[in-house]
């Protein structure tokens, strides 16, 4: 535990010294970098050790709080997540140095880079948590931190407005939160999460707090249509600390989902079924909702969505497999949630820097505006593509294999015969194929519009590479999805190790068959590999011997075919709405596109426009009207505020008289 107690001083207390330092940029930049790398290395050793090992390590400090113990558990589980937030960490400390340090905005990057190391350290110790009240500590310090990080750049009034939608967004799941766990711990007597894990709870009862539980990390992780907090505050925030969010900290949510699990016994059907449904209707309205978008970070927080989405469907045939009693179905899903986890973070971080390059060089985030991107910019479009190649589950890449393994599970809930295994398995298939056809779509988008043809507009004409920090950062990411790729039979004992135990199937022939389960993934695991190595190297080789070939040639350009045009222009490109319009077309019913348009008229028209935009019809039916009802509503006690001092030491004292007569009741 020595290692966990470094990597927490290293990101609460060294993250302090960069504020210290104020508007001494250099310096406050060596000091946020040096405590990140510091803390990412002491959690790394210490997460590794304990996937290697399978140990369980724990340390309690019994605190003045009003209840709980500062009490720490290192498990394969919390090891998994504390390895992502410990390595995308660093990763993105090392790409902020670079960003931050070129930056023209003129804020202080002090302040930013302690709260940088406070959202950090506060993911850490969400997956450390072995008390409620710990926990729930920890998931403040993770929000605030990552609200003043929306916010850098508070002078802008977009980036105010993504900052109180997420902190809002945050807080109502806290609530839903704090209710589980007063609720659970009422009922243990006690808010240790060891003492509840060593009585799980079964009954009746346990379907509202599962629903509890799913709200409140539901809004952390991005569920639709609990996901109205990511399309805003991922485009406000730096592009490093979006890759961050996305990548690691709607994770926590899944985290804690998958950490309650373990406090219930006998888990009913009916859960399985939700987790599939929030899983298909976030995978599916996510990647629609990123395919039909203009801004590249907001498509990039979309997606998120969609990849979340595809975390909850392997958790829900998890699940299923448990309630039927299936371990080749439980093994697959839980598999593959945990390994798309780590992916995700790989190629949807890689993602998000990519972007944050792009914004870099040409200051804007508008794909309409980009254009030729590639040859001005060879290094980032190399990683971004490599990122969105990844994200597509297109081999040889990492998305590849967690994918994989949920069609596994599919084809074998279909194959056991049982109707409700074989319509799981079978909306998991029409839904992950469609799922990833959209994917392909929308990347294709991303990158064709972004780095493909001519310049749009000026700024992305005069485009420049990312510098060494910046590049260095992608690079670590992209050769991660490859490596991931290649290197997944490593990555397996680790894995079993977390998915092992929760697959709470009977002793004997349960326990059984699911070794049996994780031998045979292993088995595919192996295989898919060895495909991807045989791939890689095939297009190594092509590529190397086409430079063998050319290398004493001459190579010229000359102009294509071009139809008559004789001087082709930047605006006979697809834009971005045109490229996707035939697929937006067919979802009509669930995008609602709107299209503002004046067509050409006469032999000389002298104006025509099409624009299209599609709005997020949760957030505009549903999260505006209601956010302006209750603003409405809590105005109306605007009359509580005097000024008056003497009046709010008066609601102090009412409020500690009526919590004395509470718990002396």
């Amino acid at each position: 535990m020595k290692f966990i107690g470094f990597a927490l001083g290293f990101w609460f207390l060294g993250g302090l010294f960069p504020l210290l330092l104020g508007r001494r940029h250099s310096a406050a930049a060596a000091c946020g970098v040096v405590a990140h790398l510091a803390a990412s290395a002491f959690a790394l050793a210490a997460a590794i050790t304990t996937l290697a090992s399978g140990k369980i390590l724990g340390w309690r400090w019994d605190w003045p709080a009003a209840a709980g113990q500062f009490h720490i558990v290192l498990d394969p589980l919390a090891a998994w997540f504390l390895f992502i937030i410990a390595l995308l960490s660093a990763v993105t400390a090392i790409y902020g140095w670079g960003y931050w340090k070129s930056s023209s905005s003129g804020h202080p990057h002090g302040a930013a880079w302690c709260f940088s190391n406070l959202l950090a350290g506060g993911m850490a110790l969400v997956v450390l948590a072995g008390d409620a009240v710990l926990f729930l500590a920890a998931w403040e310090i993770m929000t605030l931190a990552s609200f003043f990080l929306v916010t850098h750049e508070d002078d802008l009034p977009q980036n105010r407005r993504a900052g109180w939608i997420y902190l809002v967004a945050s807080h109502v799941g806290a609530a839903f939160l704090i209710l589980f766990f007063l609720w659970r711990g009422s009922h243990a007597g006690s808010l240790d999460f060891t003492v509840w894990a060593a009585q799980p709870l079964s009954g009746q009862t346990m379907g509202g707090w599962f629903l509890l539980a799913l709200i409140g990390f539901g809004f952390k992780a991005g569920f639709i249509p609990l996901h109205v907090w990511l399309p805003e505050a991922h485009p406000a925030a730096p592009s490093h600390i979006s890759a961050l969010m996305s990548g690691v900290m709607v994770k926590t949510g899944i985290y804690g989902l998958m950490r309650c699990l373990g406090f219930f016994n006998d888990w009913p059907e009916w859960w399985g079924w939700v987790f599939l449904g929030v899983g298909l209707a976030s995978g599916i309205l996510g990647v629609l909702l990123a395919l039909a978008q203009k801004d590249l970070k907001r498509l990039l927080a979309y997606s998120t969505v969609e990849n979340i989405g595809i975390v909850a469907l392997g958790m829900g045939i998890g699940v299923l497999g448990i309630s039927l009693n299936l371990p080749a179905l439980a093994v697959a899903g839980w598999a593959a949630a945990l390994l798309h986890v780590l992916n995700h973070a790989f190629f949807k971080g890689l993602l998000f820097l990519g972007a944050g390059s792009v914004l870099h060089a040409t200051h804007t985030r508008n794909l309409e505006q980009l254009g030729g991107l590639l040859k001005r910019m060879p290094w980032t479009g190399a990683c971004f593509l490599t990122g969105a190649v990844a994200i597509c589950g297109v081999p040889p890449l990492n998305g590849f294999l967690s994918e994989v393994l949920l069609y596994s599970g599919a084809i074998s809930g279909v194959g056991s015969g049982q109707g409700r295994a074989v319509l799981a398995g079978t909306l998991l298939m029409a839904g992950l194929a469609l799922i990833g056809g959209l994917a392909v779509a929308c990347f294709a988008k991303a990158f064709g519009i972004a780095f493909l043809g001519e310049p749009r507009r000026e700024p992305a004409a005069h485009a420049h590479e990312a510098g060494a920090a910046m590049k260095t950062a992608m690079g670590i990411l992209a050769v991660g999805c490859a490596g991931i790729a290649l290197l997944a039979p490593r990555l397996w004992q680790g894995l079993q190790r977390v998915a092992m135990p929760l697959c709470p199937l009977p002793a004997g022939a349960g326990a059984g068959a699911t070794l049996e389960a994780m031998a045979n993934l292993q088995t595919l695991l192996f295989y898919m590999v060895s495909g991807a190595a045989v791939l890689i190297a095939l297009v190594l080789g092509i590529g190397g011997l086409r430079h063998a070939l050319l290398r004493r040639r001459s190579v010229s350009t000359v102009v294509t075919w071009d139809c008559g045009y004789a001087r082709p222009t930047a605006r006979m490109q697809y834009s971005a709405s045109s490229f996707v319009e035939p697929i937006t077309t067919q979802f009509h019913l669930l995008l609602r596109t709107q299209r503002h348009e004046e067509p050409p008229k006469g032999y000389f028209p002298s104006q025509a426009f099409f624009v299209a935009e599609t709005p997020d019809t949760s957030q505009q039916k549903f999260y505006q009207p209601l956010f302006v009802r209750l603003r409405e509503a809590l105005g109306r006690f605007r009359w509580l505020q005097h000024g008056n001092v003497h009046l709010y030491v008066l609601y102090l004292a009412l409020t500690l008289l009526a919590l004395l007569l509470f718990s002396l009741r």
